[in-house]
Order: C-alpha cells, then sequence, then structure tokens
C-alpha cells in the first residue's frame, strides 16, 4: 500500500510500557526501514486521560477514542480484563467504529472486549493464554483459539508478551511483505518469526500447579534431551518414581502419554527448525532424535499431515532437505 496506514490503538488498564512498546515498535521500525510513513500511530484512552502504567508511570495519550478522526485499523490493548464503569458504552462506541475500519484489532486481553461488542463473532480469535478458558466459556460465537495470533478476514487477534511482535509483523508482512519483515525482526533481534498456526507456549507450571514437581522434572528433561532421546524407565527413574506412576501423571494433568508427549517436542523443535534455519532434513531428523531421515519424514508427515520439505518457507527451497 502506498497511502499511510492510520492505527488507532486503545489502550484499556492494565497496561505496561513493554506490552505498548512491543506491538507499537514493529510499525516504527517499518517506518524508519522503508525510509516513509507506512504507520501512522495514535495512542486513546477510554476517558481522555493519560493511562497509568503503575509504578507512577503515566502514557500519554491524543485523547478520548470518541475523538478519533480517521481510522483505517483500530486495536484495543489490554494486559488483563478489569471490568470498568462505562465498558459498555466502550463497547458500543467499538461497534459503531467498526464500520469506518478495515481491521479490528484485540492485542493481549483487548480481544475480550472486541468480543463483548460482539464484533469477532464467527470468527476465530485467541487471547493471552490466562483468560483463554474465561474467554472460550463466555463467548460460545467467537471460534476460541490457543494461537500465538489470528487473522481472519478483517479481525486480528494476539496473545500477550513477545506474540505481540509476531502479530504486528505479520500485519506488516500482509500489507508490504516478507522482506520488509526480515529486517525489521533482525533490527529487533527476533531470533524467529512464529507463524499464526502455532500455539502459546503454556508454562507447563500454570498448568499442572507446583503440587506435580516430579511431572515439571519429567518434562524438563525431555526438554533438555531431545537430540538423544531418554527411554520412559530412564525418565521414571530419574525422577524417582515408577514408570506407571509417570504415566498417571501424565495422563491426568497433561491428557497424553510421556512417549506421545515427549514425540510432540521433538516433532516442534524440528519444525522450528525447518522454518528458520537452512539445515537438511536428515541433519534435522538426526537433531531431533530420529534414527534416519525416511523415518523422521514418515512420523513427521503422519502428525503435521505433510512432510518436512512442504514445511519450508519457499524463500528456503533453495536448500537441499535430503530427503
Amino acid at each position: 500500500m502506498s497511502s499511510t496506514q492510520q492505527l488507532a490503538i486503545l489502550l484499556l488498564p492494565p497496561c505496561s510500557l513493554f506490552g505498548i512498546g512491543s506491538f507499537a515498535e514493529p510499525f516504527l521500525q517499518a517506518n524508519r526501514l522503508a525510509g516513509k510513513p507506512l504507520y501512522q500511530l495514535q495512542f486513546y484512552s477510554w476517558t481522555g486521560q493519560p493511562v497509568s502504567l503503575g509504578g507512577g508511570i503515566s502514557y500519554p495519550v491524543a485523547g478520548s477514542l470518541r475523538e478519533a478522526g480517521h481510522v483505517d485499523q483500530l486495536f484495543v490493548l489490554s494486559e488483563g480484563v478489569l471490568p470498568f464503569a462505562d465498558a459498555a458504552l466502550c463497547c458500543n462506541t467499538l461497534a459503531a467504529l467498526a464500520s469506518r475500519c478495515s481491521l479490528l484489532g484485540g492485542v493481549n486481553c483487548g480481544a475480550w472486549w472486541l468480543a463483548s461488542a460482539g464484533l469477532l463473532d464467527g470468527y476465530h480469535a485467541t487471547i493471552h493464554w490466562p483468560e483463554h478458558a474465561a474467554f472460550a466459556d463466555r463467548f460460545g460465537k467467537v471460534v476460541a483459539s490457543q494461537h500465538v495470533f489470528e487473522l481472519d478476514r478483517g479481525r486480528f487477534s494476539c496473545a500477550g508478551g513477545l506474540a505481540q511482535i509476531d502479530g504486528a509483523l505479520a500485519l506488516i508482512g500482509r500489507q508490504h511483505g516478507v522482506e520488509l519483515v526480515e529486517s525489521i525482526a533482525a533490527v529487533l533481534c527476533a531470533e524467529r518469526v512464529r507463524s499464526s498456526d502455532e500455539r502459546q507456549r503454556v508454562p507447563l507450571l500454570a498448568r499442572v500447579g507446583e503440587k506435580h514437581p516430579k511431572l515439571t522434572e519429567a518434562v524438563m528433561l525431555m526438554e533438555a534431551n531431545i537430540e538423544e532421546p531418554l527411554t520412559t524407565d530412564e525418565i521414571a527413574t530419574l525422577t524417582n518414581q515408577s514408570r506407571r506412576q509417570l504415566a498417571r501423571l501424565f495422563k491426568q494433568y497433561l491428557d497424553d502419554s510421556p512417549s506421545r508427549y515427549y514425540l510432540q517436542l521433538r516433532l516442534e523443535r524440528a519444525r522450528q527448525l525447518l522454518r528458520n534455519t537452512g539445515k537438511s532434513v536428515v541433519q534435522i531428523g538426526l537433531l531431533c532424535g530420529f534414527s534416519s531421515g525416511p523415518h523422521f519424514s514418515t512420523v513427521y508427515r503422519s502428525y503435521f499431515n505433510i512432510s518436512p520439505r512442504e514445511e519450508r518457507f519457499p524463500g528456503e527451497a533453495e536448500f537441499v532437505d535430503g530427503e
């Protein structure tokens, strides 16, 4: 696109300087690297007053969202779901502005407010993982996912933290191409850019709590031994429990067997290497604990429904896979 895109970002507390910066910085870098204003960012609050970030820090805004002029893309950024007095009126305002925007987005927990306004009904949407269960339960008409971000027609949503960078880069790439995205990622020292089909990495401790240190220890052993996988018996011994006890923990809290969970970790690691390195399929298979290239390819296709060769990005096609 040749014209400058007008981005309005509504900040609904709680917000942090990191949260605001991680979403905004890719767009600012896009302007710098392109040598022209591809994006014009304006921040708003509901009241029109600066937004408190805690610790005595306030973030300045251009005014109230109701005072916003021309808007191409409208985002709601929030790092939690805190009810406020004018929440219903705010949602009505978002709904009224929707027809004026080519894209509506929810950042971190911002999707909650878009869904409250009925703007995500029938769309795929994600939210930061601590709120996912409540989000899916509350908004039955939304196709709730646990992906790092979702881009469904004129709707965008992303999880928090580094997922905000991934999401912003995806929006930039859609308009201005992969070359600019790669340049921005390099400036931001982003080791890799995640795609929309990757799931949020929910900390194991958050899923199972602090009462099951042996399960956490077992998973940490798996993650530390990808290239030379341990047997289930070895993991049980190293965590001071029986094989049966280990299997029971995995089934109860992860709804999986130890071997299947371990295989998934190895395949996910292989997927990252395929997408972000030039190593051959044979090399990646060996690095992820598979005995041969053909065996790795067979297992990979069975799990992901595509071959390792098909997984690669188009720009990496010149590398020899070794299949």
